[in-house]
């Protein structure tokens, strides 16, 4: 993708993976907006990359995606990447607690839901634009679940097949759509001080993650995958599936 002098819109900006993705597109002087729930969040990165926009939205709100969505492309014509990156990750057990419907909804509506809205309000615009990028994030908990997580990995694996088809069916609009696919990052996605199974792989440190990533983004990919993601993503046949299955949820 081209990496300067981009209108972009990334959404969780305000921390994790999508500031620093944020801040990474912000030195390279393209014209960047972040959306995210938190407004003092939000307006610290914006304090810390003059220049750079940011606007609440409610990724799980349907209604609040469409209304910030065409807000912003109101605001910003020149809109030509959007970046769905907000997501939530929580540790759901349906034998210990099977009553968590309001908390996977909520995961649903954020890391699927909200991010199809988003694509489906900007696409038509998008058509309009050179160099026009939709990129979603995925994970490789979508290839090898995480069983501790299941309805992240679910969703996950969701996004995967979804930005697939989309890639598809826009193979022709002029508009690229790119999957990256994070390994375990070093955020506070899931919260401060997660505990995850002892088997699996340390956190990649977020400054290696983002440069690893801009480096990947200024090719042709449409499919990048980061560090362990990779052999995660390889593992595509049921029999390596199971194995490394076994092994990281131990």
């Amino acid at each position: 993708m081209k990496m300067h002098s981009n209108t972009m819109l990334i959404t969780g900006g305000s921390s994790g993976i999508g500031r620093g993705l944020a801040e990474a597109f912000h030195k390279l002087g393209n014209q960047v907006v972040i959306a995210g729930r938190k407004a003092d969040a939000l307006r610290e990165v914006c304090v810390a990359n003059p220049g750079m926009r940011c606007y609440v939205m409610d990724i799980a709100s349907p209604a609040a995606v469409r209304a910030i969505t065409r807000q912003i492309l109101r605001e910003f014509p020149s809109l030509n990447c959007v970046f769905n990156n907000a997501g939530v990750q929580h540790s759901d057990s349906l034998a210990e607690s099977p009553e968590f419907e309001d908390a996977a909804v909520a995961e649903i509506n954020t890391n699927l839901l909200g991010p199809i809205i988003l694509a489906s309000e900007t696409v038509s615009h998008l058509r309009q634009r050179e160099n026009a990028v939709l990129l979603n994030v995925s994970s490789g908990l979508a290839f090898v679940p995480l069983a501790r997580f299941p309805v992240y990995c679910a969703t996950k694996a969701a996004m995967h097949s979804f930005t697939m088809s989309l890639r598809h069916q826009l193979k022709d609009s002029g508009i690229k759509v790119i999957e990256l696919i994070p390994p375990y990052v070093a955020t506070n996605l899931g919260g401060p001080g997660k505990q995850v199974s002892p088997h699996a792989p340390q956190p990649m440190p977020l400054d290696s993650f983002i440069a690893q990533v801009m480096n990947e983004l200024a090719t042709d990919a449409d499919e990048i995958a980061i560090g362990d993601a990779k052999g995660l993503l390889a593992a595509t046949s049921p029999e390596s599936v199971k194995r490394i299955f076994s092994a990281v949820n131990r």
